[in-house]
C-alpha cells in the first residue's frame, strides 16, 4: 500500500527546488485539505446564498447548525476513532486482512445506532418547536457526519490520504452545488444540499473501502469484544476532540459572549470568525509535519526497531536512536519555524483580510492570538504523533487530559476577565500542554533503549 511517504520521497528524490516545493505543497494539501475544504465549503454556501436567501439570518442559522453538527459528531466519535484504527492496524499486522471490511462495516453500524439514538433524543426534546423537516435534516446530517469521521480516520490510518482528499473535494463540491440549487427553499434547502453532499462523500468512502479490502463476510463486531480496543486510545480520542471544542461551547453558552441563533443552538459572533480564519493558517505547518514525520522520522524509526528486532550491535542501535531523536527535534523545530512565518504573514495580512470579508477590524487582536493558538496546535499534533509511534499511550492520555482541564479553566478565566482576554485561555492551554509534552518526550528519548529492552512484556 503506497502511502503519502512514498509519494513525498519520490518528489524529494528529484533533488531540485521545484521537487521540494512540489513535496511540501502536496503534503500541505493532503494534510490540511479535508479540514480546509469543510470550512470553505460551509462558508461558500453562505456566500453564494446571500442574494437569494432572505432574511440573511437564515444563512447564519444554517452555518451554526452545521458547526454544531460537526462539533458534536467529532466529540461523539472521538471515543472510537483512534481505538478502532489501532484495532485494524493490529489485525493487518497479524496478516488478517479479511477482518478489516466486516469490522469497518460493524463500526459504522455501531456509530449509526449511537448517533441515531442521541440525535433522535435531541431532535425530540431539545429542538421541540422547530419544523419537522429541519429536525429530520439535522438528525440525518449528524448521523452521516459521525460515520464520515470514522471512515476518515480509518482511511487516514491506512494512509489513503490522496483518496480522502479527492472524496472530500467531490463531497463538498456537491454540497455547495446542491445547496445553491436548493437555496430558494431557505434554511431547509441549504441544509438538504449540505446533507446530500455529505451522503455522497460517505458513500464514496464506503465504496473505496469495499473495493480495497475485500472479504467474504459483510459485518462483524469483533472490535467491541473485551481487550480488543485500548481504553487509553478511547480516552485520548474523546479528550482531544472535547478539548478542541470545549472553549467554543463555553463562548457559545456564556451570557454576553454567545447568542441564541436557532432552537438550543448558540454561537459567538465575537469568537467564532477569528478562530475559523486562524485554522486556515495551519497549511504550512501541516505540510512540514507530514514531510518530516512520514519520510525522515519513519525511516529512522523503522531502522531503529529493525536493528532491535534483528539483533543489531549496541553501537548501531545507539547511532540509529540518535538519528531518530535528531529527526524528531528537527521536525518539531521546523514546524515551529514555518508556523512562526505563517503567524507573521497573518499579522500583516489580517487588516486586509478582515476588510475583504466585510468584518470589523475589532476582530484583529483576537485573530492574532487565535493564529498563534492554531499554530501551536500543529506542534501539539506533531508531539502526539511521535508518542503514538513510540506507543506511549498513557502519556498522550495524560497530555490530552491536561489540555482539557487547562482549556476549561483558562477559558473560564478569560471569559470572567472580559473581551481583552478572549482567546488567551485556549492559547495558553495549548502552549502549556506542548511544553509539558516536550518535557515528557525529552525524558522518554533519553531512556528509549532501556525501555525498549527492559520494559517489554514477556
Amino acid at each position: 500500500m503506497a502511502g503519502i511517504g512514498f509519494e513525498i520521497r519520490k518528489l524529494l528524490k528529484k533533488e531540485s527546488y521545484f521537487g521540494l516545493i512540489q513535496a511540501y505543497t502536496y503534503a500541505g494539501i493532503i494534510g490540511a485539505g479535508p479540514w480546509i475544504l469543510s470550512i470553505l465549503g460551509v462558508q461558500a454556501i453562505g456566500f453564494l446564498s446571500l442574494a437569494i436567501v432572505v432574511p440573511t439570518f437564515l444563512i447564519t442559522q444554517f452555518q451554526v447548525s452545521v458547526t454544531h453538527m460537526i462539533a458534536a459528531s467529532l466529540i461523539l466519535t472521538g471515543i472510537l476513532q483512534l481505538a478502532f484504527t489501532r484495532y485494524i492496524s493490529d489485525r493487518l499486522f497479524e496478516k488478517r486482512d479479511d477482518t478489516v471490511l466486516p469490522n469497518f462495516i460493524g463500526a459504522l453500524f455501531a456509530v449509526m445506532v449511537a448517533a441515531g439514538a442521541i440525535g433522535l433524543a435531541a431532535a425530540v426534546f431539545l429542538f421541540d418547536g422547530l419544523g419537522v423537516v429541519y429536525r429530520l435534516l439535522m438528525l440525518s446530517g449528524f448521523i452521516i457526519l459521525s460515520m464520515i469521521w470514522i471512515a476518515t480516520i480509518f482511511l487516514s490510518g491506512m494512509k489513503q490520504y490522496k483518496q480522502i482528499l479527492w472524496l472530500f473535494l467531490v463531497g463538498y463540491s456537491i454540497s455547495v452545488l446542491a445547496a445553491v440549487v436548493l437555496r430558494q427553499f431557505g434554511l431547509e434547502g441549504l441544509l438538504l444540499g449540505f446533507v446530500l453532499g455529505q451522503f455522497v462523500l460517505l458513500t464514496g468512502m464506503m465504496v473505496f473501502t469495499l473495493r480495497t479490502y475485500p472479504s467474504n463476510r459483510f459485518i462483524e463486531f469483533d472490535f467491541i469484544k473485551p481487550g480488543r480496543m485500548y481504553l487509553s486510545l478511547m480516552g485520548v480520542g474523546f479528550l482531544y476532540n472535547f478539548g478542541v471544542w470545549i472553549d467554543k461551547y463555553m463562548f457559545w453558552y456564556t451570557a454576553g459572549a454567545g447568542q441564541q441563533i436557532i432552537g438550543p443552538l448558540n454561537a459567538s459572533l465575537i469568537y467564532d470568525l477569528p478562530i475559523f480564519l486562524a485554522y486556515l493558517s495551519i497549511i504550512p505547518g501541516m505540510a512540514v509535519f507530514l514531510v518530516r514525520m512520514e519520510t525522515d522520522f519513519v525511516e529512522y524509526y523503522d531502522k531503529f526497531y529493525d536493528a532491535v528486532r534483528e539483533g543489531g550491535s549496541l553501537e548501531q542501535i545507539e547511532q540509529l536512536r540518535d538519528e531518530m531523536v535528531h529527526t524528531i527535534r528537527q521536525g518539531i523545530f521546523e514546524i515551529v519555524k514555518i508556523q512562526t512565518i505563517a503567524v507573521l504573514v497573518t499579522f500583516v495580512a489580517a487588516p486586509a483580510l478582515l476588510r475583504l470579508l466585510g468584518a470589523s477590524q475589532l476582530y484583529q487582536s483576537l485573530l492574532y492570538i487565535d493564529v498563534v493558538s492554531a499554530s501551536t496546535q500543529v506542534v501539539l499534533l506533531g508531539l502526539l504523533n511521535v508518542f503514538f509511534y513510540l506507543d506511549k499511550r498513557r502519556i498522550v492520555l495524560l497530555l490530552t487530559g491536561i489540555f482539557v482541564l487547562l482549556n476549561i479553566g483558562l477559558t473560564a478565566l478569560s471569559l470572567h476577565w472580559g473581551p481583552a482576554y478572549y482567546g488567551y485561555g485556549f492559547a495558553l492551554a495549548v502552549l502549556i500542554t506542548v511544553l509539558t509534552g516536550m518535557a515528557f518526550l525529552d525524558r522518554k528519548l533519553q531512556t528509549l533503549e532501556y525501555e525498549t529492552f527492559m520494559l517489554q512484556r514477556g
